[in-house]
């Protein structure tokens, strides 16, 4: 195998059956050398050795907490195990929900809606971010999919419709999630003129991960599939530097909105 493959890193895999999981399993079918990052340290290396069993290659960097410290060391140790591939793709996928009445939320349960939702998207973008800043634009024969694009990185943040609506039991997650939602907003503005690629996907349902029972499971128009969620983040990381998105909002089909 090539000493040379562009490296795919995300942050936050959950119990290895929603976005985060997807995004690695197609990134790393599409030539890309997968880190997992996230805590629950017993699906990280689940996922990593179907990705390897599947003729991939994924390591994992578990961590104890998403504090800026954590997630500085994790990219110290990613780098370290492959110091000759060079980053090319970032996804933020961690998040912390709180649904309740405001009067019910705790300051615990908001310090930790920002600490996870917010203050971890600003470490793992700067530490992704000092990465793509060092490289020259990505070339075809790296093996990924972004060698005619004009770029030097990707970075995308998974949001939420919380990211921009409030509601009646999201006043500490939307909070959070606009704030995800503006940092992405300022790097893309900020590091364009770099040729690094920053976006957003808005996520306006509930995936199929997240069920809601049979039925609602079984109807592809009515629920978010991560598979294909994956496929919209690899369509983004191919954009060339002439079209980007910097915002994207995928919905089922028959969600009510």
């Amino acid at each position: 195998m090539s000493s040379v493959r562009p490296l795919f890193v995300v942050a936050g895999i959950g119990n290895g059956t929603g976005t985060g999981a997807a995004t690695a399993r197609l990134f790393a079918k599409s030539g890309y050398r997968v880190a997992l990052i996230s805590r629950g340290p017993d699906y990280l290396s689940k996922l990593a050795t179907e990705l390897n069993q599947a003729g991939g290659e994924a390591a994992t960097f578990p961590l104890k907490d998403y504090t800026p410290a954590s997630i500085k060391s994790a990219f110290a140790s990613l780098k370290s195990h492959w110091p000759s591939s060079p980053l090319r793709v970032a996804v933020f996928n961690a998040g912390y929900g709180v649904w309740k009445p405001f009067l019910d939320i705790t300051e615990d349960e908001v310090r930790e809606s920002i600490d996870t939702n917010v203050l971890a998207a600003f470490a793992f973008a700067r530490a992704a971010l000092l990465e793509f800043t060092k490289l020259e634009l990505e070339t075809a024969n790296e093996g990924g999919v972004a060698g005619d694009a004009r770029k030097k990185g990707t970075l995308i943040f998974t949001g939420a419709t919380a990211s921009i609506r409030g509601n009646t039991l999201t006043s500490a997650f939307s909070a959070s999630k606009f704030g995800i939602r503006a940092l992405s907003q300022s790097l893309a503005k900020e590091f364009s003129k770099q040729n690094i690629h920053v976006e957003t996907a808005i996520l306006t349902d509930r995936t199929k991960s997240q069920r809601k029972g049979p039925s609602w499971e079984a109807d592809q128009d009515a629920r978010l599939d991560p598979d294909s969620i994956a496929k919209s983040y690899l369509y983004l990381v191919k954009q060339d530097s002439s079209a980007w998105t910097w915002e994207i909002d995928l919905r089922p089909a028959h969600e009510k909105w």
